[in-house]
């Protein structure tokens, strides 16, 4: 399988659009928009990197573009989460022959991660600690703020090693980045002490870091795949447990049917209502990730309120 994979990457290179050109400066990719925005943030004043998962698609099955493999045949610095949330990418930078400088920030200093929490059971988590320690790590790492800031200082680093002649550039922005998203955390807690305590589902586990931060905390999860529709007897567990609960929302996401949502809450007195994890309907660059969990708060607080 690794080398078909590998001859697909070099067919797309070979017919990558010529009329695509990276950002002038330091050659760099990343993943995701929410890193792409952290990145993006050190960088201002110094060049773009290239976004590769736009709009709606969904980093959980993403087909590359020519011009995404055009970017890393580039890339002088890729960024991602790492090989367990964007596996697409495994064989592409596996097979890259240039050995760019590619920088896993699920692993970078600072980083707290957390298991997974088991909401896949119909049972009362009241009393349960945070985290499963035989489960896996929940790799949505950028929805804690201070995960962020941690990311940003990784990013500082790798790019000051890679074009030292910005390097005060790149330290300036990345305390001023730092700075933004050290407000930012106080004022969406701030925001969101009023709702604390309401219960509420969310599409698929992709929450645990903004809740722990903010002090909320999902009584369900509707499916325990993104990727795959929940069966009739995961749906009937989940009916039960927002009657059972009072649950007051139930989110969909918008990479995702929200059809089911809507026959969850039809006659139970919950609402349906919209989370987005990832900013797919934000424009990409420097402001995305401070809109991202602003919007993120805004959902929270706008549903769950009395």
């Amino acid at each position: 399988m690794k080398p078909l994979l590998a001859v697909i990457f070099a067919t797309l290179l070979a017919v990558a659009t010529p009329a695509w050109a990276q950002e002038p400066g330091l050659s760099v990719v990343t993943s995701i928009k929410p890193i792409h925005s952290l990145v993006a943030a050190v960088m201002e004043g110094a060049g773009k990197p290239h976004l590769i998962v736009r709009g709606l698609s969904s980093p959980h099955a993403y087909s590359m573009r020519p011009s995404d493999a055009r970017a890393l045949q580039q890339a002088k610095l890729v960024f991602w989460i790492g090989p367990e949330f964007e596996a697409f990418l495994r064989s592409p930078l596996a097979a890259l022959s240039h050995g760019p400088k590619i920088v896993a920030l699920a692993e970078a200093s600072g980083i707290k991660k957390r298991r997974l929490p088991d909401r896949h059971h119909d049972h009362d988590h009241a009393d349960e600690g945070d985290d499963h320690p035989s489960g896996p790590f929940d790799l949505h790492l950028w929805l804690d703020p201070h995960n962020a800031i941690a990311m940003v200082r990784a990013a500082e680093t790798a790019l000051v090693a890679a074009d030292p002649g910005n390097a005060v550039l790149y330290r300036s922005n990345s305390q001023e980045t730092i700075t933004g998203l050290q407000r930012l955390t106080a004022s969406v807690g701030k925001g969101l002490a009023g709702v604390r305590g309401r219960p509420f589902v969310v599409f698929h586990d992709a929450y645990a870091y903004f809740e722990h931060r903010f002090g909320l905390r999902a009584a369900a999860a509707i499916a325990v795949n993104p990727e795959t529709p929940p069966g009739a007897k995961r749906v009937a567990e989940i009916q039960a447990r927002i009657s059972e609960l009072g649950v007051v929302c139930v989110f969909a996401e918008p990479q995702f049917s929200s059809k089911l949502v809507a026959l969850l809450t039809d006659g139970t007195g919950a609402k349906p209502a919209h989370l987005d994890p990832l900013g797919a309907l934000s424009e990409p660059g420097p402001e995305h990730y401070p809109n991202l969990i602003r919007q993120l708060a805004a959902s929270f607080r706008d549903c769950l309120s009395p």
